[in-house]
């Protein structure tokens, strides 16, 4: 009895541990293939809003397509030329961050404080914060190498979803159920998709203003950044805002440094904690554990892009578990709150 009840156990943690490692080992096909299926949710509205309109599916699909094409060029173009610019100028930036740092332990030492010497040095590296930064930008602009392959299959996503449900009520005999469920993701999946990309698209330009008002260095990498990151809650907000501060720093100073600390803080406080919730609504929350599990497991099949990704995939899991009855309770172990 004990056996038969532990094999399946054993069965399902051995496949699981499979399709990880097989995720890992082809993160450079299935991140494009992510990320256009989440284009291919943002774009499905439009797409439905002008056959609704009477415009034909194809001509429809090509306008979407080109307004895709011009914001990839647009966006690839600038964050070629920003990243370029900042990989070249960063190892002296990471030279004059570690002179600051030996001023500080001298301050600290004439304020007569016993310091060990190379201690701090040793323990902390201040580069490690805007070597992340090109990393992820880096990983980025690698798939963007990859947008013949993402727009080609956002293409057969958007032509698939068109016809998903006449397929569907041409196979099953009582297709209300599965069609009812179905909508109700697609609905779900959208607004969140929608509304976290627009979130994030309102952090990014705004704190692209701010560093272009302070004359802080590499505005639109920076902004790009805290677009990317917006879609990780919490450390996300850090890790875009601390290479622009420590940049502002080393180029302006402390005051410059304090004022694009603060500017970013009121940004995502304003944005992510007042603005979000009242869009998003508390249904799909998810709790901080589920986060950052969510963070270190995505990260680590996917790389950085899995990072950025990480919230998304986990919050459209729970949006299809609450779609089904018989997993919505799964969904709400996944949830910030229980209903009462």
């Amino acid at each position: 009895m004990e056996k038969g009840t532990r094999v399946p156990w054993l069965v399902t943690l051995a496949s699981f541990i499979v399709i990880v490692a097989g995720m890992k080992a082809a993160s450079s096909l299935i991140v494009p293939f992510f990320l256009a299926v989440f284009i291919a949710i943002i774009c499905s509205p439009p797409l439905f809003w002008l056959q609704k309109k009477g415009v034909p599916k194809v001509p429809a699909l090509g306008m979407i397509l080109l307004i895709l094409v011009a914001a990839g060029f647009s966006l690839g173009a600038l964050l070629g030329t920003s990243l370029n610019r900042f990989l070249t100028a960063l190892p002296s930036y990471q030279e004059r961050l570690t002179v600051h740092l030996e001023d500080l332990v001298t301050g600290i030492k004439e304020l007569g404080l016993q310091f060990p010497e190379g201690k701090l040095q040793n323990t902390i590296d201040p580069a490690i914060a805007m070597r992340l930064a090109g990393n992820l930008v880096t990983a980025l602009s690698n798939v963007m190498a990859n947008m013949f392959f993402i727009l080609l299959t956002v293409v057969f996503i958007l032509l698939e979803a068109a016809d998903f449900p006449k397929k569907l009520n041409a196979v099953l005999k009582k297709p209300e159920s599965s069609l009812s469920a179905i909508e109700k993701f697609s609905r779900s999946a959208n607004r969140y998709v929608m509304i976290k990309t627009l979130i994030s698209l309102m952090t990014g330009l705004t704190f692209f203003l701010w560093l272009l008002f302070l004359g802080v260095d590499y505005p639109v990498l920076w902004g790009i950044l805290a677009f990317l990151l917006n879609y990780v809650p919490n450390i996300g907000s850090i890790i875009a805002a601390v290479p622009a501060v420590l940049l502002a720093l080393i180029q302006l100073g402390v005051n410059t440094a304090i004022l694009t600390a603060a500017g970013f803080l009121a940004i995502s406080n304003l944005l992510g904690n007042l603005v979000e919730p009242k869009l998003m609504g508390k249904g799909l929350g998810l709790s901080p554990l589920v986060v950052f599990v969510s963070l270190v497991f995505w990260g680590y099949v996917l790389g950085p892009m899995g990072m950025i990704l990480s919230v998304p995939l986990t919050s459209l899991v729970k949006i299809a578990m609450e779609s089904n009855e018989e997993t919505r309770r799964f969904a709400r172990m996944l949830g910030s709150f229980v209903e009462a």
